[in-house]
């Protein structure tokens, strides 16, 4: 039987701690959230006054981590330079702020953050990923 490295409620609770601290030396409101590597969301964290339209937005951006198991930026990336066949892909978000979970170069999860500029959730991402790599 083959094993494999799980990302624990733990992880994700440190993961959002990071990431919440970049947002607050930006006093950028946002919402953060974890998903397994099944997609399936393990913690999420909403600042009270922050739209709840991010809730789930924050919620696709880890899926789609943890679906194309890169970054959403690279789609991003794609759609702003022409590649427009990215928008058909099911679950595809092209929205800087999604990140893939890794534990011994396998995909354990997912981080997603929503709330302000794409680059801005991409930045407090990468807060989060920093203390998990």
């Amino acid at each position: 039987m083959n094993s494999k490295p799980v990302l624990t409620l733990e992880d994700a609770k440190n993961i959002v701690r990071a990431a919440e601290a970049e947002a607050s030396r930006n006093s950028w409101r946002v919402v953060i959230a974890i998903v397994d590597d099944g997609g399936h969301l393990l913690y999420l964290q909403r600042n009270h006054d922050t739209q709840f339209g991010s809730v789930e937005i924050a919620i696709q951006k880890a899926r789609a981590a943890v679906a194309f198991q890169r970054p959403t930026k690279v789609t991003e990336d794609a759609v702003l330079s022409g590649r427009l066949i990215h928008l058909a892909l099911p679950g595809a978000l092209p929205a800087e702020g999604g990140v893939p979970l890794v534990i011994d170069n396998r995909i354990v999860g997912g981080l997603g953050v929503s709330g302000v500029r794409s680059f801005e959730d991409g930045q407090i991402a990468q807060a989060g990923i920093a203390v998990f790599n």
